[in-house]
This record gives C-alpha cells, sequence and structure tokens, in this order.
C-alpha cells in the first residue's frame, strides 16, 4: 500500500450534474485551472444525476403545485413560482451556449419538448388551480398557459386519464406546452466527455475516505484507488463536494464550522412504469397532482411521459420510501454515522417536528402492489396491475438545519454550504436539484470567487444573457432568449418518433 500526493487546482468530488456543471463553468471562465474529479462509481451521472433516480421533469414551476401556496387571504404567492422558472431560463442558456460552441451536440438526446400540466380533483383544489391558473397566465414568465375543468377539453388534453372515469367530482387542470423532459444522466454524461476533451482528469472508482485542511489553508484529500488498493493523497485550493446525498458525511469531515448542527434525512422513491406501449401512446404529457398531507414535496404524484434512451416511457409515482442509506450505493450506516455530537439535538428536534412525515414514510413503505395501483387509478382509472412494473428511484437527502423557524427544520429545497473563506463547498438537499443547477454553480462562483467573479462577468454574460437580469423585469428579454433557446435545443420541433 503505497501513497501519492498530487497538487491541482480544483478538486471535485463526485461525476454527476452539479460536479459537471461546475466544471464545465470553470474551464469556460479559467481554462488555465487544473481540475480533477474523483467518483466511487464506475461512470459518470450513474447515482441520484441517473436518468430512472430523478423525474427528469425541467423543473420551471409551470406544473409543480407546490411552488404555488395559498396565503390566508386566499390569494396565490407565485413568487417561488417565478423564482424558480428564472432560474430554469439559466440552465437553458448554458446548455444552448454549450450546444451553439459545438462543445456538446444533439439536444435532444437529453432535452425533449412535453407538455406540463398540473391536474387536481374535488371543488376546493379546483377553486385553488383556477386561482393559481389566473395569477400565473397573468406573468409574463407563464404565458401560453391554459386552464379547462370541461371533460371534453380534458378528453382531448388527457385521454389516458379521462378514459373510464366514473366519478362525478370536479376535475380541471392546467396545460402549457412549452414544458421539457430532461435526460440528467445523458447530459451529465456529454459534459464529462467535453469536460475530459478539456483535460479534466476525471477519476472513476476512487473514494474520498478525509479531508482535511493543510497548513497552506489548502485541502488535502484521503483516497482510495479501488482498482488498485492504493491511497492516493490529492491537495487543491478549492474542493466542492458533489456526491448527491453523499455529500454530507463528507461535509462533515471537513469540520469547517458551516459543517455543524447539520443533519440529514434520506428519503427513496419507487416509480411505476408502464410495460405496455400502447398504454403508454396514449398519454403525451407530465401531470402533477397535489402532494397527500405530511408527504414530502418530492413525493407529488405524477405521471410523466419520458424520453429514455431514444424510447419514449410512462413513469406514475414516485412513492417514498425510507432507506437509512444515503446513496443507493451507499451503507446501511449512513444515517445513525451522520447523528453528531453537534446535530444531535437538530436531528431529535426533527424527528419531534416531523411526526407527519414520519407516519407518511411508513405508510408508503407498507403499501402492497395493489395499494399503488389504487394510487395509479386515482389518474388512469383503467389501469391494470399487470401492464406496470416497479422501478426503485434514487435516494434522496433532505437537509435539516437550525433556522429562524426553530431547531431541526426539515429543508426541501437545495443548498450550498461553504467555508467562511469559499476554499470548500458542498451541495446539500434535494428538488429543485439538476433542473436549477446552473443557478446554483453561478451562486457558488459569487461566493466562493469574489475576487475573479468581477473579471469573470462579461464570459458569464456571453453564455447566460440574462445573468444578473430579473427576466420577469424584462419581458422582451425573456422572449428573446426563450425563442432562441427553443430554437437551440430543437424544442419547436414536433415530437420526433423513435422506432
Amino acid at each position: 500500500m503505497s501513497s501519492v500526493q498530487k497538487k491541482t487546482d480544483v478538486i471535485l468530488i463526485g461525476a454527476g450534474i452539479m460536479s459537471a456543471t461546475l466544471g464545465s463553468l470553470l474551464k469556460a471562465l479559467a481554462p488555465e485551472w487544473d481540475i480533477k474529479v474523483f467518483e466511487k462509481l464506475a461512470e459518470a451521472g450513474v447515482e441520484s444525476s441517473n436518468e430512472w433516480n430523478n423525474a427528469g421533469t425541467g423543473h420551471s414551476a409551470l406544473c409543480e403545485l407546490n411552488y404555488t401556496s395559498e396565503k390566508p387571504d386566499g390569494s396565490i404567492d407565485i413568487t417561488k413560482a417565478i423564482k424558480i422558472n428564472e432560474q430554469f431560463q439559466l440552465s437553458r442558456q448554458f446548455w444552448s451556449f454549450l450546444v451553439n460552441s459545438k462543445l456538446i451536440s444533439n439536444p435532444q438526446d437529453f432535452i425533449m419538448p412535453i407538455p406540463h400540466m398540473s391536474m387536481v380533483q374535488g371543488e376546493e383544489n379546483v377553486e385553488f388551480l383556477k386561482k393559481r391558473f389566473e395569477a400565473l397566465s397573468a406573468n409574463p414568465l407563464f404565458q401560453g398557459m391554459e386552464y379547462s375543468d370541461d371533460p371534453e377539453k380534458l378528453k382531448e388534453w388527457i385521454p389516458l386519464i379521462m378514459e373510464g372515469r366514473t366519478s362525478t367530482e370536479p376535475i380541471a387542470a392546467t396545460k402549457i406546452d412549452s414544458g421539457t423532459d430532461v435526460n440528467f444522466g445523458a447530459l451529465t454524461r456529454m459534459l464529462f466527455k467535453h469536460l475530459e476533451s478539456q483535460n479534466v482528469e476525471v477519476n472513476y472508482k476512487h473514494t474520498v475516505k478525509d479531508i482535511k485542511r493543510t497548513s497552506d489553508g489548502s485541502w488535502e484529500l484521503k483516497i482510495h484507488n479501488i482498482d488498485s488498493g492504493r491511497i492516493e493523497y490529492h491537495t487543491a485550493k478549492f474542493v466542492f463536494i458533489g456526491g448527491g446525498g453523499g455529500s454530507l458525511p463528507l461535509l462533515q469531515k471537513t469540520g469547517i464550522p458551516e459543517s455543524k448542527h447539520i443533519g440529514g434525512f434520506p428519503v427513496s422513491g419507487l416509480f411505476m412504469v408502464c410495460n405496455k406501449p400502447e398504454v403508454a401512446e396514449k398519454h403525451h404529457a407530465k401531470v402533477y397532482g397535489k402532494a397527500k398531507v405530511g408527504a414530502p414535496p418530492m413525493s407529488v404524484p405524477h405521471l410523466d411521459t419520458r424520453y429514455i434512451d431514444n424510447k419514449k416511457s410512462l413513469l406514475f409515482g414516485p412513492f417514498a420510501g425510507f432507506s437509512p442509506k444515503f446513496l443507493k450505493t451507499g451503507s446501511n450506516m449512513d444515517l445513525i454515522n451522520s447523528v453528531k455530537p453537534n446535530n444531535l439535538f437538530t436531528m431529535l428536534a426533527a424527528g419531534v417536528k416531523e411526526m407527519s412525515l414520519t407516519k407518511y414514510l411508513i405508510q408508503q413503505v407498507l403499501l402492497s402492489n395493489e395499494k399503488r395501483l389504487e394510487e395509479l387509478r386515482e389518474f388512469i382509472p383503467e389501469a391494470k396491475l399487470e401492464d406496470w412494473d416497479i422501478v426503485v428511484a434514487g435516494q434522496r437527502v433532505q437537509v435539516i438545519k437550525d433556522t429562524p423557524a426553530g431547531k431541526g427544520t426539515l429543508q426541501f429545497g437545495t443548498e450550498v454550504v461553504s467555508s467562511a473563506d469559499g476554499s470548500v463547498a458542498a451541495l446539500l438537499g434535494a428538488s429543485p436539484g439538476a433542473s436549477t443547477a446552473v443557478h446554483v454553480m453561478l451562486e457558488l462562483l459569487n461566493k466562493c470567487f469574489p475576487q475573479q467573479i468581477k473579471e469573470w462577468e462579461p464570459k458569464i454574460k456571453e453564455m447566460i444573457p440574462s445573468y444578473g437580469v430579473s427576466l420577469v423585469e424584462n419581458p422582451a428579454l425573456f422572449d428573446e432568449i426563450f425563442a432562441s433557446t427553443a430554437e437551440t435545443l430543437g424544442l419547436n420541433e414536433k415530437e420526433q418518433v423513435f422506432n
């Protein structure tokens, strides 16, 4: 067992969409920097970014009801929806820049146009959806959204959902044709191919065992090379921990004050996948419903047309599950090992606060396939169990931290935790995650590279024209950017036919 010590400028841990995005941004902004990537699995985009491990929705708040809440006075707050839509536009612009610069090609291999819909049942929910539609459709970012509670119109939009429906309960839906299905696994692999062609050293089957600060303020990583069995030591001035659910334990190893009083709660997911092409063919949309009481926002039921391996698929879910692992390929000891003296009370407080979530997860874990079919039948009344297979999706680790709202507050977004000097940063959390990767990484660059960001700004604006500008306040710029990115990414084309 010999050891090797190597120095580099930047180390990215994890070969997922976040490291791929940060690496691509840094290569464009500081091409002379030396970047290394370490991934414990054998290839890129296999864990959280994999196409079977996430919903593949280009999250832009077009259909997700949890981004628009009802205020006590009955009006609808669309602030979060606007924010997430604007963040997704940054991703579209960056991907378009990469395609236009011939750094990646064939955008149809990772992004496809698909209508985004919200569907609700029951008088109260229909009333909410109508108000939501009125609030959103008046906003330039959501133009083109339609609403209907007419069963005949809904039969045109969602024939599979309306077929055989006998319930007299009111039903309504909104539809917007500018939604997208994004294959984040394919995009991650494309970006890593681009990075390797730019002399970024990507090391697969390398597990980071420890992270320590050196006397000169750099970070030393102790890394296990799985193939050779050797331990290697690599140092870098800047380290990004982008290991999905595995980021929290590595962040804790840094010992930075910002890593204290943070815990993680793992939630796993299952999807039902339609194995009958003639059933899948009857549906062409991503249809999001309303989350059940006590369910985490990532467990909103949705019936999705997906494009995976250039083939059209139909998925329903997700059903939440519980596993103590932080990654699909993780260890059953992950949750226990993440509890430290500094976050014990944070974790316990969350346990007391989140009884409804715990109860919900236990119910979900105990669901039989017949019970899952019952939930599917709320969407497809005539669904048959034999037409659907179960696929285990990815693990997500929800962040638990102390906030002004109190100790042990469960966070449902995506957040970056970085050291005061900006030399190490970790990405934690779940949805909207991958869809807003470009926004998240631009925030990270602002936080961690304050000296360089001014110098980089012209290049960032060349790649992402709306950088630093509010699109909702500049509708003409939004229209122009939206049209040009749709053109570059092939989103204006009619649905493609796959063999």
